[in-house]
Formats: C-alpha cells, structure tokens, sequence
C-alpha cells in the first residue's frame, strides 16, 4: 500500500504510524490526494482489501495551503472541479435513498407547504416546497446505481420514491381536508385563477426540457460537490409542487387538474433520471479516457 501511494502523483503528504490502529491491529496511514486522483487511489486501497481489513474514511479538505499540493494538482491531469469520485458519490447518495421517517415527514411537509402555496397561489411557498422537498437524493442515487451497476441502490431509490410520492400525498389530502373544515381554505381557492402557479399542472414541452436540464446540473452539482448549485436544481424542477397539487386536486375531486399534475410529475421524474444517467455515462466515459501519470 505504502509503495501505491509512493508511485503515484496525485499523492502527497504521506504519514504513517506504525502498529498505531488496535482494532483491527495494524498500521494507521494519512496522506492527501488531489481530487482528480482519488479514484484511481481509492479503486487501489480496494483491490489491495483495505476496506475489507481496515477501513478507508475519505475527508473532504476545503482549503490547503501547500506547495506540495499544488504540485501534485499540477502533475495530475484534469481538473479537481470537474473530477468524479465515484466511491464518495455511491456512498452519500446511498444514504440519500434510505426510506426513513425523517424522509417520508420531509416529503408530507413540503407538499403541504406547496399545497397551501397553491391554494393562495404563492410561488414563495411552492419555492420554499421545492428546498424543503428530499425526493432529489433518491432520484440521483437512482442515476448512480443504473450507471454503476448497483442494483440493491437503484431497487432502494425505487422503493424510497414509490413510498414516499403516495404517502406525501395522503398527508396532504388529509391536510387539505382539515384546513378546508377549519375553514382556512376552500375548493373556491383551487378553481380560481391561479397565474402565477397554473403552471404545475398544465404540462407542455417546456416542462421536459426544464426537468433535463435541472438533471444535468442536480447530477453535477453533486459529482463536483457544489452545493449551491444543487439548491438552485431543487427550486427549478416541480416535483413535489406537481405531486402537491395533484394531492389538492384530489381532495376536492378536480379530476382534470389531477390528472394534469400527475402528467408534469411523471415528465419532470423521468427527464432528471434520464438526464442523470446520461450525465454520468459522459463523466464515467470521460474520465475513463484521461491518462494516469506515475512517477
């Protein structure tokens, strides 16, 4: 192991301590590797089974002050922004897709949130849905396990999504139905005229083309790790607005509108996922094709 981090360019600032680690017992090595190395590293440490006999824990570095750095940046091609570390990719949207009860309570605020923005007709409130909303990280580690041949992650996403929608949805109905009784709201709300959030449920050429984009940048705001970029997808893409509608719909038995939302869901789902696949096959091709350089 020691000899892989030796030869390799990406590699700098290697520690070891010897017979350091107590269980299991062995040695404990620290080292830093520029980003567009870490998965030629990373796919190393597996095949020599550290993962397997030790462990390997990945910490992001946001700032190093380091001529030893830079050099290693600059012997290793490509650039670190545009870099794919798959392993770090598979395991934080791997957590992403668990169907836990914190997701499914995210999932029956925000389309209540975005219920109640409909009714008052408030893009303010279908924005802050939008943020709120979790359903992005089941839909990329989706894209990540049909890309990467990870089955158990793409059938864990599958069932994360196929729960969550119907579940957001119920809460909302039955959201929708006690606000309606203590008389906040009313079927009046949803047939009027709603110009500013008609939209939802009026799907149309657009909405595909919006979803595909918002895919592409939802997908590379995570391989590149810029989190701000992903916030912008989560308010571009009408998810759970279109799923929250539909929900209100429902509860006032408006089948067209339903129906209509349920349409722009369907769109903007099946355009991230195919956005995110494609997205990733070009980053996997791309970066497959860079050279590696050893001392």
């Amino acid at each position: 192991m020691r000899q892989l981090l030796a030869d390799d360019d990406a590699v700098t600032h290697v520690i070891v301590f010897p017979g350091a680690a107590r269980s299991p017992q062995g040695d404990v090595l620290e080292f830093d590797v520029v980003r567009e190395g870490a998965s030629h590293i990373l796919d190393g440490l597996r095949e020599l089974g550290v993962d397997r006999d030790g462990a390997i824990v990945i910490d992001r570095v946001d700032t190093a002050l380091s001529a030893a750095a830079d050099r290693a940046a600059r012997r290793t091609p490509g650039l670190g922004v545009d870099a794919v570390v798959w392993d770090e990719i598979e395991h934080q949207t791997g957590e992403e897709a668990a169907l836990s009860a914190s997701f499914l309570t995210f999932m029956g605020v925000a389309m209540v949130i975005a219920a109640v923005g409909v009714l008052l007709d408030q893009p303010i409130l279908i924005v802050g849905s939008m943020v709120v909303g979790p359903e992005f990280g089941p839909l990329a580690a989706l894209c990540v396990g049909l890309v990467q041949h990870k089955y158990a992650l793409v059938r864990r996403s599958a069932v994360a999504l196929a729960v969550g929608f119907p579940v957001g949805m119920v809460v909302t109905v039955v959201a929708v139905w006690a606000l309606t009784a203590a008389g906040l709201v009313d079927k009046s709300m949803l047939l009027a005229e709603r110009p500013l959030t008609d939209f939802i449920w009026r799907p149309d050429a657009l909405s595909w083309v919006i979803g595909f984009l918002g895919g592409v940048a939802g997908i590379l705001s995570l391989t590149s790790a810029k989190a701000g970029t992903l916030v912008g997808v989560l308010i571009s893409v009408t998810t759970v607005p279109a799923a929250a509608n539909a929900a209100v719909a429902l509860a006032y038995g408006v089948g067209p509108e339903a129906y209509g939302s349920a349409v722009q869901l369907v769109i903007n789902v099946a355009a991230i996922i195919l956005a995110g696949v494609l997205t990733l096959l070009v980053q996997q091709v791309a970066w497959k094709r860079r050279p590696r350089t050893t001392c």
